[in-house]
């Protein structure tokens, strides 16, 4: 497994890491995804750790909190061996205070999350989304007091726009506050927004891209192809409206670069989604998930190999949109291209 500094920091992340959305999954959307107990989680987890993948993602809001728990309790006796990211933000309840990055919100939530995770420390706590009814400075002053008690260790974003990110960095810089390390993604061949504002972004300011939904919202599983219906299976039937959109036409021409790529490589189209992402500036360490053993053990064939310039470039054209004003001059007209020349 190859091993990348996050962003800026110190921290050592492996190239692929594992998403915890799958433990002790609930209701429409978790409930989909999967329902890992702990004893199915634990195995998990041993050919994670077996492969060198030892950094585990979840947040409060999976499933209520089970996520953490069944991740907790998988992960007992080997707290030292691996790595946990979770997240906080998102309503975890109707009260005023159940919601938001408010200074007693953060405390409460970390706190919370510890219990149910077994442990005295989370390694990388990011923020599930921009709170605008929150002062940065609160925010960014609890953050530091929670790494200065010890209960975190590094903190980031996630689905924060470029202002949102530049000015909570500008801040922690002016104040001596912890910086972002990661920037939580949503990014895929069939989603390359990131890469309008905030790959250039994290480029400058060494911010690490953890990119989730490599997959494109299960939609790069090689299961759906141009003119056939969507899988019986798919869990797109029950969780598509809860994710980023693609038109068909998109998606259709994204697969049938994949299906030629696969071709030629051997490989599985989503092997292939997931190792053209690692090679994507500040790509740090690509989330994968998975519902039972066959399904990680694919996922994990997506690193040892490299796709060639050629293929690369292949499944860039196949999945470029046109970016949206004030972006698009930058990329079609030369005066505007010479002074800004493409992150990618």
């Amino acid at each position: 497994m190859d091993y990348r500094r996050l962003g800026a920091s110190g921290l050592k992340v492996p190239a692929l890491s594992f998403g915890a959305g799958t433990f002790g999954g609930s209701g429409p959307l978790f409930g989909a995804w999967g329902n890992s107990d702990a004893q199915e989680a634990r195995r998990l987890i041993d050919i994670c750790l077996e492969a060198g993948v030892n950094l585990f993602d979840t947040a409060d809001v999976y499933s209520n909190g089970a996520s953490e728990e069944v991740l907790g309790e998988a992960i007992k006796g080997r707290r030292d061996a691996v790595l946990i990211s979770t997240k906080t933000a998102l309503p975890m309840g109707d009260g005023p205070g159940d919601y938001g990055s408010s200074r007693s919100r953060l405390i409460k939530s970390v706190d919370a999350a510890l219990k149910r995770l077994g442990t005295d420390y989370i390694d990388l706590l990011q923020l599930h989304a921009f709170d605008a009814g929150t002062p940065i400075d609160e925010v960014l002053s609890t953050l530091d007091d929670l790494v200065g008690s010890g209960k975190l260790r590094y903190v980031g974003a996630s689905n924060f726009s470029g202002w949102q990110v530049m000015k909570s960095l500008g801040l922690a810089e002016k104040h001596g506050y912890p910086r972002y390390a990661a920037h939580q993604v949503y990014y895929s061949l069939l989603g390359r927004d990131y890469e309008w504002e905030l790959m250039p972004l994290g480029l400058d300011q060494g911010v690490g891209a953890l990119v989730w939904s490599p997959l494109g919202w299960g939609r790069l599983t090689g299961k759906i192809r141009r003119g056939q219906p969507l899988p019986e299976k798919s869990r797109l039937h029950e969780t598509a409206d809860f994710g980023p959109p693609v038109e068909d036409e998109h998606l259709y021409r994204v697969m049938d670069e994949l299906d030629a790529v696969a071709q030629e490589t051997g490989k599985t189209v989503p092997q292939i989604a997931i190792n053209w992402l690692l090679q994507r500036p500040t790509v740090s360490s690509v989330i994968i998930g998975a519902r039972n053993e066959e399904q990680l053990r694919q996922n994990l064939g997506a690193v040892g190999w490299t796709l060639t310039p050629e293929q690369v470039k292949k499944l860039d054209a196949a999945s470029e949109v046109t970016a949206p004003y004030p972006y698009f001059p930058y990329r079609r007209q030369e005066g505007f291209a010479r002074l800004n020349p493409p992150a990618v």
